[in-house]
């Protein structure tokens, strides 16, 4: 058996009832962390409240090797745990549905994720488009892609989730200073208008957490100011109801 299972967004007090009780009965857990990670706690901690050792497998394990995670279920009841969700990330539905191809039971124990925490900023849920990932420019790689996301989401008065990039290896997590830099240069190649410095967005930070962080401005005055810890999502809002402009201003930290 193979037992899916997202820990939540924040610290080890995420984790449902559901999988403490799966980790009770399973012979080997393992965690990846590189899709997304939980700022608020440790790997000790996690470990304590499921009363079991977990053992970390790295992008390249879980990408390439997985079909020694999958044949280990065969005769073995396995728990493959994520951060969020655990069917949010392709990655993770390719295992689930190679697992049933070769006739594993899988069990899948949903969490909290990024697509339920951002109903904490009020904008309607259904009025978002497309999703978008933002990371970190190298020399020889800096892909525009959420800019074709946000416009044409915006054509169609749908919001933009932007999520920004994550090397857990390097404890390096972009911020969403350095997401919105990010939009802007693309934007001064490109020429499309699409984004200023005068485009009002939304910063989500420690989306799961008691105290999250939550920041509405133009990008010109986000551009500096101090979010805190991460983990940070931006969304480019699309056309606001009248409900959604009243959440922005009462909900929000207005910058």
């Amino acid at each position: 058996m193979l037992v899916m299972a997202g820990l939540g967004l924040y610290d080890e007090r995420d984790v449902t009832l559901k999988t403490l009780d799966f980790a009770k009965k399973v012979d080997k857990i393992y965690a990846e962390f590189y899709t997304a990670i939980l700022t608020g706690t440790t790997m000790e901690k996690i470990e304590s409240t499921l009363q079991k050792p977990i053992t970390v497998l790295d992008r390249e394990k879980v990408e390439y090797e997985t079909n020694k995670l999958i044949d280990e279920a065969k005769d073995n009841d396995i728990m493959f745990l994520t951060a969020g969700d655990p069917m949010v990330a392709t990655t993770h539905v390719d295992i689930a549905v190679e697992a049933r191809k070769k006739g594993i039971e899988v069990v899948i124990i949903n969490a909290p994720s990024i697509y339920s925490a951002i109903g904490i900023t009020g904008l309607q849920l259904y009025k978002f488009g497309k999703t978008t990932s933002i990371v970190f420019p190298e020399p020889n790689y800096f892909p525009e892609t959420p800019y074709d996301v946000i416009k044409d989401n915006l054509k169609l008065g749908y919001h933009t989730l932007c999520l920004l990039d994550i090397q857990a290896d390097k404890e390096r997590f972009m911020t969403a200073n350095e997401g919105l830099d990010a939009l802007l240069k693309i934007e001064e190649k490109r020429k499309e208008n699409v984004i200023s410095g005068e485009t009002k967005v939304a910063v989500v930070a420690r989306a799961g957490s008691i105290n999250p962080g939550l920041y509405y401005g133009k990008i010109k005055d986000l551009l500096n100011y101090d979010f805190k810890s991460p983990l940070h999502c931006v969304i480019i809002p699309g056309k606001l109801h009248f409900m959604e402009e009243d959440a922005l201003k009462y909900l929000f930290e207005n910058i």
